[in-house]
């Protein structure tokens, strides 16, 4: 397609009511791609075929599907053959050197997608919805396994957080650390009046341990997914559950939250073909009890971090996710013939 030309430009949103050009130049654009058949692709009027097709496409980019040319969408729209192209190759690139066994039962995060998918006996089960690093914490590509569900957990503040962010809250306002139940501890473990250190400079400030304490406050939520690694990142619950409603989803220090953690939980600490002990009203139950608790798994689940900003599913459809980490940049220009990434063994 990039070798032949590519497809037209769309100049601007435009919605049902349009009529004219800006409908055929839409029809063709979507024609380009199969989302719309060859004998669709040259009428003036919006029509339903229309309307269907257009919400394939946002199905397929990640986006909302509202059948209309929103911004978001006109943008997708206008990201030219040779770019998806490249999105493809940089994909299969990255994947050729990761050292992961996609095997039967595992757990895979898409850092562009912000979208963690569990996968078993080949087949993709379910998929939540996430929360991933912002452009300047960006959340690593890594494998690792879980081992473990904290219930409760308390959060150990990293110091690149304590010296950007709490050590100036603090110098603004004594009281912040309080009202999010973060205690401070020197470094024989004992516990600081917190009036001590509103004066103390980011760099004094990361040199003592800031803990937040579990409970409702806690930027962990309620359970957080023990899987140790290099980059010193995990996955866990967040109090903030509004922001998962957000289409830009890059807001966290690197970490990944997921919505439907005890979902992901449940799922975890099940062992295939056995009955299972655990429940969402079992975690609930564990939750509601107060204490912070360590559950291990049975056995480790094997996790992969990727970044696929282009890939193909079984079905031979196409996805492309915005590379929000500009990672695509510099890789291969072209992929080799017929190797388009593929999701691994999602169905």
């Amino acid at each position: 397609m990039a070798a032949s030309g590519g497809w037209p430009r769309i100049a601007r949103p435009v919605g049902p009511k349009a009529k004219g050009k800006p409908v055929i130049d839409l029809r063709q654009r979507l024609a380009a791609e199969n989302y719309l058949a060859r004998e669709d692709a040259s009428g003036p009027v919006w029509d339903e075929k229309l309307t269907d097709a257009l919400k394939r496409f946002q199905s397929h980019m990640g986006l909302k599907e509202t059948g209309t040319v929103s911004p978001a969408t006109l943008r997708e729209l206008n990201v030219s053959a040779a770019e998806r192209a490249h999105a493809l190759a940089a994909t299969a690139a990255r994947l050729s050197k990761m050292k992961f066994n996609f095997g039967e039962r595992y757990v895979d995060v898409n850092l562009p997608a912000a979208e963690v998918e569990t996968v078993e006996d080949g087949r993709r089960r379910e998929s939540f919805t996430a929360i991933v690093g912002d452009p300047k914490n960006a959340s690593p590509q890594i494998t690792a396994n879980i081992q473990s569900v904290l219930v409760n957990p308390a959060w150990t503040v990293p110091a690149s957080i304590v010296k950007r962010e709490l050590a100036p809250a603090l110098r603004r306002n004594p009281s912040y650390l309080a009202s999010r139940q973060i205690r401070v501890f020197d470094g024989r473990g004992r516990e600081v009046d917190l009036r001590r250190l509103r004066g103390l400079s980011s760099e004094r400030a990361a040199m003592f341990t800031f803990r937040q304490d579990p409970g409702p406050k806690n930027s962990l939520g309620s359970l957080h997914l023990d899987m140790p690694n290099g980059d010193a990142v995990y996955m866990h619950d967040t109090p903030n559950k509004e922001l998962f409603e957000r289409d830009y989803r890059f807001l966290s220090h690197g970490c990944v939250r997921v919505e439907g953690i005890y979902d992901l939980a449940t799922w975890l600490l099940q062992e295939p073909g056995q009955p299972g002990e655990w429940d969402r009203a079992a975690l609930r139950g564990k939750v509601d009890e107060g204490k912070t608790e360590t559950i291990k798994l049975r056995r480790p689940t094997p996790v992969a971090w990727v970044y696929m900003t282009g890939w193909a599913s079984p079905d031979g459809a196409t996805h492309f996710r915005h590379d929000i980490y500009n990672l695509d940049k510099g890789a291969a220009a072209a992929p080799p013939a017929g190797t388009a990434p593929r999701a691994r063994r999602r169905r």
